[in-house]
């Protein structure tokens, strides 16, 4: 038997879950509340039980999704695999992730259109952004000490470089993804770490069998 804290949870689940078909559809302006509880199998009223007001919704909806992403590249950059097999597999997740919730392509650039129109938003996206590429520096600051390896670029800009790389991939995608394939990201993330470890001087790995 679940719990009330279990049942609030998938209820606030299938509410965000909503929120993103619809707003993915529509835009965010035109996202109703309504429309976002029906699709759901709720009242209104669940919505303002588990949410201040529509911002409240996408940006919890937007944290999850962080947290999500955040707790698999942290999985992968804690292992012992090699830099570039490592780089590989994080760049494989965001193509998987955007093959199976196509919806984020499109609300990637819903909440900066928003946001860019919402001052209010805007600033509470902003600090959620930094705080996640905050986060992602630390990840990559933990291993590179771990490798022994002296950053030639700052670890806060190499996850700024990441996020425009992933950023601009589904840009793409979204454009034109007959010519996007799944493993672009992965090939230029593969590149890109190959390059800071050759500026820093580290050893490169041996190359695969020919």
């Amino acid at each position: 038997m679940t719990t009330r804290k279990e049942r609030q949870a998938r209820t606030r689940e299938l509410l965000m879950d909503s929120a993103a078909a619809v707003a993915s559809r529509r835009g965010i302006e035109r996202a109703s509340l309504d429309e976002v509880a029906e699709r759901a199998g709720f009242t209104k009223g669940a919505v303002y039980a588990n949410f201040a007001n529509k911002d409240q919704l996408f940006l919890a909806m937007l944290d999850a999704h962080f947290d999500a992403r955040l707790a698999e590249l942290d999985r992968i950059l804690s292992t012992e695999a090699d830099p570039d097999e490592q780089a590989r597999e994080a760049a494989e997740g965001l193509m998987r992730m955007l093959a199976a919730q196509p919806e984020w392509h499109r609300l990637f650039f819903e909440f900066a259109l928003y946001a860019a129109r919402n001052e209010g938003f805007r600033t509470q996206l902003v600090e959620r952004y930094r705080s996640l590429r905050g986060r992602l520096a630390e990840l990559l600051a933990r291993r590179a000490e771990r490798l022994g390896i002296e950053p030639v670029v700052p670890p806060d800009q190499i996850a700024a470089m990441t996020f425009a790389m992933a950023n601009g991939v589904a840009m793409e995608r979204l454009l034109e993804p007959e010519a996007v394939p799944d493993t672009l990201m992965g090939e230029m993330m593969a590149t890109f770490f190959t390059g800071l470890r050759a500026r820093a001087g580290a050893p490169q790995p041996p190359a695969g069998p020919s």
